[in-house]
């Protein structure tokens, strides 16, 4: 390495999972050509990897706050460009960051580059950054506690805080990420998994309301939430189920729904021991192959709207809960903005404004926390194929820049929390 060059990370090389860093080198020559590179492993093990080309300046500096990428993974003008296009070699593979005591660990590099040429050059300086997904006095507890299994993140201090239910998305195992994050950001947040996880079963046929229920009521209890009123986000097929939740049990305050469905998917609904919604199918003649291998499933799911299928919609004009509707217009999954607008209808109809709803351009299935790698396509574990999830990376990345704020806004404005409440809990 080049004594001389110096790579920075402002303001610290460690921070938090969803806030920007700044990478600047100084100590260049005038004009220099320069690859800068990211390197990150995810829990799986997988490597993820990408690269762009630079020139300094007069001064022998690169900022990527100010300057644009030549060539590379991207092009143009990108500060979190690096981390947002890590890609594994082998396609299809998205990266996986379950566990929040494990941090996103990104090695930053800046190498020697010839004018034409994209060879390896000599490594003249790097930098480690540990991206915490857990912050500092945040609390981590694994939940068993009757039919509940999940992870309960806690803020420091003595609260109240808002409490939010956490469903990720629909598939086997758990995913903390997200839910950690909000913890970070002042709220008490349960994650639960429905199946893979733990003891519980491998594969389910059916899905019980009950187990939703109880989670709500297990995060009522605890000593710090102040929330009169629980909140639930979701992704994926996790929204329909996010909507089922808020339509048919008590004490749902707020709901985020991103990329779901307007009717019950894939697996009846029970309630009670009763069925209380039939599930709305693919037809699996419907979803396109790719030249990449992966499938694009965007017109597969059976309309809802239509008379056989009808009964598979969720009552969603009887909630109480404020809903806020997020939409991806390139989602490839299904065709969530019309999903989107059927509800935003059907609730104008019934004359209810307990919503607000959001559309992003450009965007992809898989909306989520900020400064994750972009996934263009990964395995679908309900279809057993890879399948394509849409989006322009640039795009897709800046609307989880906007969304994760407006998350955040939207629950504080709907949980409003009550000191008395949880002072009496202690």
């Amino acid at each position: 390495m080049s004594s001389q060059v110096r790579l920075r990370l402002l303001p610290s090389a460690r921070c938090l999972f969803d806030e920007p860093v700044q990478v600047k080198v100084s100590g260049l020559r005038s004009r220099q050509l320069v690859s800068m590179r990211a390197r990150s492993t995810d829990d799986k093990g997988v490597l993820f990897r990408s690269s762009a080309t630079y020139r300094a300046d007069g001064s022998g500096e690169v900022d990527l706050r100010r300057d644009s990428s030549l060539r590379g993974s991207y092009v143009g003008m990108e500060p979190m460009g690096l981390l947002r296009s890590l890609r594994a070699d082998a396609l299809h593979k998205k990266f996986y960051k379950s566990d929040a005591r494990n941090p996103h660990v990104v090695k930053f590099s800046v190498h020697e580059e010839e004018e034409e040429e994209e060879g390896e050059g000599r490594t003249l300086a790097e930098e480690t950054n540990e991206r915490l997904l857990m912050g500092e006095g945040v609390s981590r507890i694994p939940v068993r506690d009757g039919n509940i299994r999940g992870v309960l993140f806690t803020p420091p201090g003595a609260g109240p805080f808002p409490a939010v239910l956490d469903l990720y998305t629909f598939g086997g195992g758990l995913s903390e990420r997200r839910a950690c994050l909000l913890a970070n950001r002042g709220f008490v947040v349960l994650t639960v998994a429905l199946y893979g996880h733990d003891d519980l079963p491998k594969k389910i046929r059916e899905i019980h309301l009950d187990y939703f229920e109880e989670a709500i009521q297990f995060l009522k209890k605890q000593a710090k939430v102040g929330s009169k009123g629980v909140g639930v986000i979701s992704l994926s097929k996790s929204g329909d189920l996010a909507l089922s939740i808020a339509s048919y049990l008590p004490d749902v305050g707020a709901t985020v729904w991103i990329n779901g469905c307007s009717a019950n998917v894939a697996f009846p609904l029970y309630y009670k021991k009763s069925q209380i919604l039939p599930a709305l199918m693919a037809d699996i003649s419907k979803v396109v192959p790719t030249e990449s291998g992966a499938f694009n499933c965007k017109y597969a799911m059976q309309n809802p709207l239509a008379e056989e299928n009808r009964a598979t919609l969720i009552p969603i004009q009887q909630a109480e809960a404020r809903f806020l509707f997020v939409a991806a217009e390139d989602d490839l999954n299904w065709d969530s903005k019309a999903y989107m607008d059927e509800m935003v209808e059907r609730l104008r109809h019934h004359g209810k404004e307990n919503f607000e709803s959001v559309c992003y351009p450009g965007s992809g299935h898989y909306l989520e926390p900020p400064y994750g790698p972009y996934c263009p396509s990964s395995f679908h574990g309900v279809l057993g194929k890879p399948v394509l999830w849409g989006g322009e990376p640039r795009s897709h990345s800046a609307a989880e820049v906007h969304l994760w704020k407006k998350i955040q806004d939207f629950f504080r404005t709907h949980l409003t929390c009550d000191a008395a409440a949880a002072k009496a809990k202690l």
